[in-house]
């Protein structure tokens, strides 16, 4: 696979009032992108909270009901989502958001759209006290989607602080691990970019944080966000100094490039400076993760 070009959006949550507003706003930043010469766009965790706001300020600002509000939108700004991609010939990992299940309960899941038309889910694993507060559950299993631009995991926000998750993922053969984030504040967004560090650090992968930006007093689930998107490799020579191969300027809406040799990062794996990947079975008490994964194809 040759050097591909990623993009993840610092995204600013914004109270619009129809869901066609929001449809327009994800064309523009979907355009943007993709006049930089974008293959694989990147939105971040709870962002589609934001289409609430499209249900009135009454639906918006009451918890519960923004929840059901914005997973009634998914299907429609799925369908946005769906040809968008197909359009621009582009994957596009959409801003995640409560999606309900029988009972009243709600998963948290992100959905990888790609240019074939096939769309990949991943739901959150672990919970945050604030989504166990919420009424949202942890989801089903890893998934590991196979994509015309290589293996691509997801790990959203907190999920990607437990080693053992990422490490299934690359294990079963991830070399992009896509962290959609939502953080209050500067130190949850800090916990998030160590955890995304830390992980293509131990695995040889990317990572590619984007997170959710900017105050939204309207929202209860979202009122506060702080971030900045980051796109991260193992250091090693003639690679990465800092494993930092871009990042944004805290808080400022924006899209964060950058070009990653996916051949190169494999050629590190093998024979780099370090082999923190094949030396993980070393730790006492390792033992394999792939079986935990499920591949789906999305070609």
């Amino acid at each position: 696979m040759p050097t591909i070009r990623m993009a993840a959006a610092q995204y600013p949550i914004e109270a619009l009032d129809t869901l066609g507003a929001y449809r327009g706003k994800l064309a523009r930043w979907v355009q943007q992108a993709c006049a930089n010469g974008a293959e694989l766009l990147v939105f971040p965790e709870y962002g589609a909270m934001e289409y609430a706001a499209a249900a009135g300020a009454a639906t918006a600002g009451d918890l519960r009901a923004s929840l059901a509000a914005v997973s009634g939108m998914l299907a429609e700004m799925d369908e946005t989502h769906a040809d968008l991609a197909r359009r621009h010939g582009v994957h596009i990992l959409a801003a995640s958001g409560p999606s309900e299940r029988a009972g009243g309960t709600y998963v948290n899941a992100a959905r990888l759209f790609s240019p074939s038309g096939k769309v990949g889910v991943q739901e959150k694993l672990i919970m945050t006290p604030f989504e166990r507060r919420w009424g949202v559950s942890g989801g089903g299993g890893l998934r590991l989607f196979e994509t015309a631009l290589g293996r691509i995991g997801i790990a959203i926000c907190y999920d990607s602080e437990f080693p053992l998750l990422v490490r299934a993922l690359t294990e079963a053969g991830a070399d992009i691990v896509l962290i959609p984030s939502c953080t209050e504040f500067a130190s949850g967004y800090n916990r998030v970019r160590m955890a995304a560090r830390a992980r293509a650090l131990e695995s040889t992968c990317v990572t590619v944080l984007s997170p959710t930006i900017g105050d939204a007093p309207w929202s209860p689930a979202v009122d506060r966000n702080a971030g900045a998107a980051g796109i991260f490799v193992p250091p090693d020579h003639g690679f990465s100094d800092t494993g930092v191969v871009a990042e944004g300027v805290f808080n400022q809406p924006q899209w964060v490039f950058a070009d990653v040799a996916l051949d190169r990062l494999r050629e590190i794996k093998a024979a780099g400076e370090m082999r923190n990947s094949a030396d993980w079975s070393a730790q006492p008490g390792a033992a394999p993760l792939a079986r935990h994964v499920e591949a789906i194809a999305l070609t």
